[in-house]
């Protein structure tokens, strides 16, 4: 599990709608966010968009209340936090997070082994990014652009 920042073309901004369009302002201007889970093939499973500013603790409860069983959930270290080990544990999973450096848990107790396997959530970030429409967002709509990264991750079903 892990997130990734979008870059929002200028012109995606300022949709008529009311509703939030997860479209946040950070330092690097208007950015979108992607929340990714991918299975131990380094297939995408579950996906959320949210705004720039999200950070990912915030978007995790829902991405793990959505997720299908797993034995393990490996995540980096902005997934630090006690109370989303506490779901991990009651979703019948183990949690591999290393702790933060001002953290009270201690990362001894860690499978490093396990925590290795990390890079196939950022594997499939490099792959969907190979599309311009992923990499760069141009839709208005937080409707659309989902629809257009959920084609994205089946297209990297395909090959299976």
């Amino acid at each position: 599990m892990d997130g990734s920042y979008v870059k929002a073309h200028q012109h995606s901004a300022g949709a008529a709608s009311q509703a939030s369009q997860a479209i946040g302002r950070s330092r690097a201007g208007n950015t979108t966010r992607i929340h990714l889970v991918v299975d131990g093939y380094g297939l995408p499973v579950e996906f959320e968009i949210t705004g720039g500013e999200v950070n990912d603790c915030s978007a995790a409860p829902d991405l793990i209340a959505r997720w299908p069983d797993a034995k393990a959930i490996v995540a980096d270290k902005g997934y630090d936090g006690e109370w989303l080990r506490e779901q991990i544990t009651k979703k019948g999973a183990r949690a591999v997070i290393p702790g933060k450096r001002n953290s009270l848990k201690s990362s001894a107790d860690m499978d490093w082994g396990l925590y290795q396997y990390r890079h196939w959530v950022e594997n499939a970030f490099a792959r969907l990014k190979q599309y311009r429409a992923i990499a760069t967002r141009y839709d208005k709509l937080k409707r659309n652009y989902e629809s257009r990264v959920a084609i994205a991750c089946g297209y990297l079903w395909l090959p299976m």
